[in-house]
């Protein structure tokens, strides 16, 4: 750590009565409304700002900028805003590494020398080689907002794919590099989305949708997802179908290849939860696509193939995931054969490395690891630095030597080095960053939700904490689509860290941390029960005295933002602020949108009648009430997202600023070039960040001194 570390003094005090009187005249946007009425079986529902959901109408961009002026000259006038910056400027300025990965006989892996807009990666002929770079995508735009997202270098070592996204969209295009001198191939591809790179010889498979109407790139409704081959040195043109169903155009299709290249795998989905399987036997010269596994109660997925069977990761059974071998020539499920069988920890992941499997788990929302043989006799565990995420292990099959990383909340992302053999890491990068970890602690808590359910949170916090009731507190949450919270380390979350603030993170139902029974307590018409144990966690933090609803904020993103909506919604008594970012705002409307549709297996859908009248009870964008004082909320957005259209942002504040009472401020920030949060350069992410924390801290009376 370094020894340096910029003294801080820290104070905190209420907002003063003059910041009072400037929030209270805040004047915004007269937002226009229209006269458009939904009749939801006999339901008459109102959404008199239809209109933003254009947003590439000239009176959209015009509201847009409107509220950006507004918003930015708020942010500007809080005092400590610059020296935010500053600090998140200098803290984030350390090297940071992603885990290596082999391709051929390369080694590869991402490095950012700490304020570069992405990250570069880097190249080595072995492990002990010398790193030199290999594609740095800041060459690929002058302002960085065009980041890679899939990569794969061929089976045979020759060639390097990899694909693009500007501006955050989900939108791709690939390429193709020589691996051995660099060179790029004439090849491009375009209208990915939702797509791996699997390779079988000079060519590979991958998905993408037609073409959508010019104008409508990120807000149609994407339908009709196909699987291509395209074969190195020709033109898209010429790309190969291999799949589609025509019947089903709302399904999603993913095809991946076996290291060995023996086995071509279509995954084929409706939702977000649950998956068909499909496979062609490459050797076998025979081309027509074979059933392996049947959609899609369950969720199924190829590890690998063994001695030409296939090793198959799946909830089928085992609500808390299982291993298992099927014969594709018998892939009956009576003849199915357990290597690894359901345990009470969740199965997180699984990887054939070194000839044996490394399992990942999650315990109590932390993770374990261990080896075992092929035959899922137990080898032993990986001992693991503590309570904390360990992730991304990468090897070869054939290899002794494997890649993972971990990191917690006070433990920066380390990359280990891994020998499978004799179960020994080591370091093999780690960050030189100004913090001092010993000064904080990081505790888990149980709390009871309003149906008597435990749930499990993370809290975090400087040393010799005072439980008075005072603390300004941060509660983030997700609680959806099977996705897990453990701990993990942000340089962003210093910033309140440091300056006496409680970081708390509750792992709510809806999300997979305790499996698939978890998962679905908290879908469809179950979904309140995610809201209730956010709120749950916010009455628990009141109580217990770490802090009170006027020092408390509420945060999260895309289902989060989601889950922030409700919750202000239902109980704005109970939070001082609110930033939901990115999210799903219209629960009544949202499958109208991109791929949208994929997510009814958590939502439920207005398009049934008794899910719309459960879902029109907690829809964020039809519970604000007139004249109810809301928190002082930051809606945070960006133009560029399509998974969740800023639509839904924009109705949402429009809403929010003509019904609120009392002198919080409803503000949106919707930035420029940007997406749902993936590839943003690092000049944007800080920006972002700054404004966030800017606003939470100035409105929880804070006023941090640096």
């Amino acid at each position: 750590m370094k020894k340096n570390a910029i003294k801080i003094i820290v104070c905190f005090a209420l907002i003063s009565p003059s910041v009072m009187k400037a929030q209270t005249t805040l004047k915004y946007p007269l937002t226009k409304k229209v006269d458009t009425i939904d009749n939801y079986f006999g339901t008459k529902v109102p959404d008199p700002y239809r209109w933003l959901e254009d947003d590439k109408s000239a009176e959209t961009t015009a509201w847009v900028k409107e509220e950006n002026t507004l918003t930015n000259d708020y942010l500007a006038k809080i005092p400590f805003r610059n020296a935010i910056k500053e600090r998140l400027t200098k803290i984030w300025n350390y090297p940071k590494y992603g885990v290596p990965f082999k391709g051929g006989k390369h080694y590869f892996f991402y490095k950012n020398d700490g304020m570069q807009s992405q990250s570069v990666l880097y190249i080595k002929d072995s492990l002990k080689g010398t790193p030199r770079v290999f594609l740095d995508p800041n060459k690929l735009s002058t302002d960085g907002t065009v980041s890679l997202s899939e990569i794969a270098v061929s089976h045979n070592g020759k060639y390097f794919a990899y694909m693009t996204s500007s501006g955050g969209s989900d939108w791709n295009k690939a390429f193709v590099m020589d691996v051995e001198t660099g060179q790029m191939y004439a090849d491009q591809i375009q209208w990915i989305k939702f797509s791996g790179i699997a390779w079988q010889g000079d060519g590979f498979y991958y998905s993408r949708f037609d073409q959508p109407k010019a104008g409508m790139e990120l807000s149609q409704h994407n339908q009709n997802h196909k699987v291509y081959y395209h074969k190195i040195g020709t033109l898209q043109a010429s790309d190969k179908l291999i799949y589609e169903n025509k019947n089903f155009p709302d399904r999603s299709y993913d095809a991946e290849t076996t290291e060995d290249e023996n086995f071509l795998i279509i995954s084929e989905s409706e939702s977000t939860s649950g998956n068909g399987l499909y496979y062609i036997n490459l050797k076998s010269g025979d081309n027509n696509f074979k059933q392996l596994v049947k959609g899609f109660d369950f969720d199924y997925s190829v590890i690998d193939d063994i001695d030409g069977k296939l090793l198959v990761m799946t909830n089928d059974s085992a609500p808390k995931y299982k291993l298992v071998l099927i014969d594709p020539v018998n892939p009956e499920k009576s003849k199915w054969k357990t290597i690894i069988p359901g345990k009470n920890e969740v199965l997180k992941s699984a990887a054939v490395i070194g000839g044996k499997i490394i399992a990942e788990y999650i315990k109590d929302a932390s993770s374990k690891a261990y080896i075992y043989t092929y035959e899922g006799k137990e080898v032993s565990e990986i001992n693991l630095p503590g309570i904390g995420t360990a992730g991304d292990f990468s090897g070869k099959k054939g290899d002794n030597i494997a890649f993972y990383s971990y990191t917690s909340f006070t433990f920066p992302s380390t990359i280990y080095k891994f020998d499978v053999n004799a179960n020994t890491s080591e370091v093999y990068y780690t960050s030189d960053i100004d913090f001092k970890p010993e000064n904080y602690e990081t505790k888990q808590v149980f709390y009871t939700s309003k149906d008597g359910t435990k749930i499990p949170m993370f809290l975090v916090y400087k040393k010799g904490l005072v439980l008075n009731g005072q603390n300004p507190t941060l509660l983030y949450g997700y609680g959806g689509f099977n996705i897990s919270l453990t701990p993990g380390f942000s340089i962003s979350r210093l910033i309140f860290l440091e300056n006496g603030g409680v970081y708390a993170m509750a792992n709510l139902r809806g999300g997979g941390e305790y499996g698939e029974d978890w998962h679905n307590a908290g879908t469809i018409l179950k979904k309140q029960n995610v809201f209730d144990d956010f709120i749950a966690a916010a009455e628990y933090l009141i109580k217990e005295k770490y802090t009170s609803s006027e020092k408390l904020a509420i945060q999260g993103g895309s289902n989060g933002g989601l889950l922030i909506g409700a919750c202000m919604t239902q109980r704005p008594e109970l939070f001082k602020v609110a930033v939901p970012q990115v999210g799903v705002m219209d629960m009544l409307r949202y499958q109208k949108f991109t791929i949208g549709k994929s997510w009814s297996s958590d939502y439920g859908s207005s398009d049934d009648p008794t899910q719309f009248k459960y879902i029109y009870k907690y829809s964020p964008l039809h519970n604000i009430k007139q004249g109810v004082k809301y928190p002082a909320t930051l809606v945070m957005t960006a133009d560029h997202d399509d998974r969740v259209v800023p639509a839904h942002s924009f109705k949402f504040i429009a809403t929010l600023q003509e019904k609120q009472s009392g002198s919080n401020p409803v503000l949106v920030r919707i930035d420029t070039m940007a997406g749902h949060g993936a590839g943003k350069p690092t000049a944007k992410t800080i920006e972002e960040v700054t404004d966030m924390w800017s606003f939470i801290m100035y409105n929880l009376g804070m006023n941090p001194k640096y």
